[in-house]
């Protein structure tokens, strides 16, 4: 009762085309001629192959494929729904209907539990075998649209049933499991086959552990993971069913190389960081790190920072592995690419030099030295070329990227600024070194005549018979000066960073302050001075000894409004800020006008007559050594706090 073969379908299989081929499975007679009328006799052009029995449809199925199955549920050897069963195992997604007067709820459900496609009663025959061909032609449509639809998609798919066997894979991951089968292998066949025969290489994978996990837990899952023989990265879907798993996945390994590639970039990045972030290695130190981390991450042979004097190229610091190149060679500028980079003044990128620049190729540095890819760029110190940070290789390249050529321009910047702030650093020394010998010279000088007038002012005091004020007044001048003297030396030292700094005892530092200061109208408060602070201990001592003369000379009762002069006394507090963030100097005097209070740090500025307004000077520079900061604000008694934070504090 069979018909001939037909169709061609996603299948596979070989026949006229555009007809449609129905394996129907029934065992009575009168409705077998009824089905096979209606569906012969329409226009849809139906090829109908009979079969009797569950087994018989079965092997039909494996010699052929059709593209819908239509059953009775009542057969000689076995039931509709077990036949459904069988056929779900081979292939998933292959219209089923079942076509029968013998069925109830408990079959209905069943069936719609196996995976059946429709449901259409016998009764009457006449009428039903019409709708039987409209419900056929509906499903075989549905189906292969869904079929154009995993063929179109991007990603690869595949379905297996629970016997680990191949039921659908589209275009694409028939693409991919092709290549995956020892190499190109023929997919053909593959529906049908077990994914373990076919693909061996998968046991013991990432993907052989996810396949049988959602399998067994009967939960979706999803996971990256590199497949060894393809060198690829895979983007994989699982999704169980009781009869088997569907597998989306897709080639994520340019995804994954780029991200490798920016980890990469961002350890470079980290690299360059900590190097030049170390105090304990040299400026020299730091540029040969930078030049291995340079030529680690290009894969050039050599790298070299050199520097211009005049028609010579002379190598500073290099990394040569071959010693073909050390630091102090030189060589005429004329001779080498890095004159490119000098001239122009910017970047040089050659990944090919006979290619990109063929006019270097005459050039000792091709000739010669064998140089055929370069990458270098200027270091410009104070507006002027000095020299080139540059990596150059006896292979030609393909390209250097844009972030290579960005690496080496950052590490050059950093050189170029280094370079600078290194030169500023010996000119700024040069210029405190001659300041100090300028202030010490001028104390010597000065003091020389200063002690000269004291001794002849004692004298004269002795034999003096006039008014004595006259005396005082040229005393306190005399004093003035010497102040004055101290002042500027401390001026002209103020302003030397604090490198070796220690650790000593706050209530010692301000117990030697506080007993330089005339203080017998004063009184000293010490809050949370127990501490141990880290610095200059002499700066610090002096620092202590301005403010509290400023606070003894500026903060007397006597200066208010009102008050008795009788009582010309002032209480000075000193105490530790919290977190150790430094310590505050406080009184209780009349204060500082808030809108003055931005000046007092100003070389000059004295409210005293007395005063060679240095003090709060010297304060405000012995700070900025320690690389800290004061404020000026009123303190709880209405006179005048400072605060110095940034000074540690133990």
């Amino acid at each position: 009762m069979d018909t001939p073969v037909a169709t061609s379908n996603r299948h596979g299989v070989d026949g006229p085309a555009g007809r449609l081929r129905v394996l129907y499975v029934d065992s009575e007679c009168d409705d077998i001629t009824a089905v096979k009328e209606t569906l012969s006799g329409s226009t849809d052009e139906f090829t109908v192959t009979v079969c009797e029995t569950a087994d018989d449809a079965l092997k039909t199925l494996e010699d052929a494929s059709y593209d819908c199955v239509v059953s009775e549920y009542r057969l000689p050897d076995r039931d509709g729904i077990e036949l459904l069963r069988a056929v779900r195992d081979q292939s998933f997604d292959l219209p089923f209907l079942l076509f029968t007067d013998d069925g109830d709820e408990s079959v209905a459900s069943n069936a719609i539990s196996a995976g059946v496609t429709d449901y259409v009663t016998k009764t009457p025959l006449s009428e039903q075998t019409e709708l039987l061909r409209q419900r056929i032609t509906s499903a075989v449509a549905r189906s292969q649209e869904e079929a154009d639809i995993l063929d179109r998609m991007t990603d690869a798919f595949f379905a297996l049933n629970e016997d680990w066997e191949f039921t659908y894979a589209n275009e694409r991951g028939r693409r991919v499991i092709g290549r995956a089968m020892d190499v190109d292998g023929d997919t053909t066949d593959l529906l049908g086959r077990n994914i373990w025969e076919a693909i061996p290489s998968l046991e013991g994978t990432e993907f052989s552990k996810q396949y049988r996990q959602a399998m067994t837990q009967q939960e979706p899952t999803s996971f990256e993971a590199y497949f060894e023989p393809l060198q690829t990265w895979f983007e994989v879907s699982v999704y169980p069913s009781p009869t088997g798993i569907s597998v989306y996945f897709r080639d994520i390994t340019e995804r994954h190389e780029h991200e490798e590639e920016i980890r990469g970039r961002e350890r470079t990045l980290r690299e360059i960081y900590r190097v030049i972030s170390r105090k304990d290695l040299d400026f020299e130190d730091k540029v040969d790190r930078l030049l291995e981390i340079g030529q680690n991450a290009l894969g050039t042979e050599t790298a070299a920072l050199s520097r211009i004097d005049g028609d010579m190229y002379v190598f500073e610091i290099v990394r040569d592995p071959t010693g073909t190149t050390e630091a102090g060679d030189a060589v005429p500028l004329d001779a080498t690419n890095c004159e490119r980079a000098v001239v122009e003044e910017k970047t040089l990128v050659l990944a090919d030099i006979a290619e990109d620049r063929p006019e270097l190729t005459d050039r000792a540095g091709y000739t010669e030295m064998g140089v055929s890819c370069y990458l270098g760029t200027p270091v410009i110190v104070d507006d002027s070329v000095y020299g080139t940070f540059c990596f150059y290789g006896k292979k030609p390249r393909d390209s250097f990227s844009e972030w290579e050529v960005t690496l080496v321009e950052l590490m050059g910047n950093w050189v170029s600024y280094e370079q600078e702030r290194e030169r500023r650093e010996q000119e700024l020394t040069r210029e405190r070194n001659r300041l100090e010998e300028f202030a010490s010279v001028v104390s010597h000088d000065l003091r020389n005549p200063l002690n000269v007038a004291f001794g002849r002012l004692t004298l004269v005091d002795e034999e003096y018979d006039g008014d004595p004020e006259h005396v005082e007044a040229l005393r306190r001048s005399l004093e003035r000066m010497d102040e004055l003297i101290d002042d500027v030396l401390a001026l002209a030292r103020g302003g030397h960073k604090v490198i070796d700094a220690t650790e000593t005892s706050l209530d010692d530092i301000i117990t030697a302050a506080w007993d330089t200061v005339e203080s017998s109208n004063a009184t000293l408060e010490r809050i949370d001075t127990d501490a141990r602070v880290t610095g200059d201990q002499t700066r610090l001592q002096q620092l202590f000894e301005n403010l509290f003369r400023n606070s003894v000379e500026h903060g007397s009762t006597s200066s208010r409004t009102g008050s008795d002069d009788s009582d010309d006394h002032v209480t000075v507090r000193v105490g530790t800020l919290s977190d150790g963030r430094g310590f505050y100097v406080a009184d209780d005097g009349p204060g500082i006008p808030e809108d003055e209070r931005d000046e007092v740090f100003e070389r000059g500025y004295t409210t005293s007559d007395e005063g060679t307004g240095f003090g709060l000077a010297i304060v405000s520079e012995i700070v900025d050594a320690h690389s800290a900061r004061i404020t000026v604000s009123e303190s709880e008694d209405g006179g005048t706090r400072f605060d110095v934070t940034g000074i540690q504090i133990e």
